[in-house]
């Protein structure tokens, strides 16, 4: 497919290929979600994130294993709920987006995986730049990745990426309370 800026009009939020799948997930909800967690509801809470999550790690190995799987109708129903709980919750939209880098479009939810390109739905602010949008399927799989890029340990909750990623006025927060701590530790330091 062409590149979208040789298109004077490429929207992200109207891909046609993004339109049809998210009628499909609206569609398929229910049963995913009975499917995925049975009695447990699916509800947009923390507690059904938190659900989710548990539901992830026991599944999935390695986020290789996701990548993988990631047209099976489970890590479809999970992208989307996460994708729907930020866009509710945040006032975000749902999109495709070219590739930051080159401006090519993959092919949505291709038959393999294209290197270096995604090929997933993502969201965002209504209006956002290139580089501003979050990828569900990168969150899960993030949940099962043991070690960041500087090999560092990753703890990280699902319910506090949805919290904190992308909120500046949490950021802005967090950098306030460091601060903070930061000067409340000095105070009490009597070493010279």
């Amino acid at each position: 497919m062409p590149a979208p800026h040789e298109h004077d009009a490429y929207d992200a939020t109207r891909h046609p290929g993004l339109l049809a799948w998210l009628d499909e997930r609206r569609t398929d909800f229910a049963r995913w979600a009975h499917e995925a967690a049975g009695a447990h509801p699916f509800d947009h809470s923390d507690a059904s994130l938190d659900a989710l999550e548990d539901l992830v790690r026991a599944t999935y190995a390695d986020p290789e294993e996701i990548t993988r799987q990631r047209r099976t109708p489970f890590v479809q129903g999970a992208v989307w709920y996460i994708g729907d709980v930020l866009c509710r919750r945040k006032g975000w939209v749902w999109t495709f987006e070219p590739d930051f880098d080159t401006g090519e479009l993959p092919p949505f939810y291709g038959e393999t995986e294209a290197p270096g390109l995604l090929d997933t739905p993502c969201v965002g602010a209504p209006g956002a730049g290139p580089g501003e949008h979050w990828y569900p399927l990168n969150t899960l799989r993030r949940l099962v990745t043991e070690d960041d890029e500087m090999g560092e340990p990753i703890d990280e909750r699902l319910v506090g990426m949805i919290e904190g990623w992308y909120d500046e006025e949490a950021e802005e927060e967090n950098d306030e309370n460091d601060e903070a701590e930061d000067e409340a530790d000095g105070e009490g330091d009597t070493r010279t």
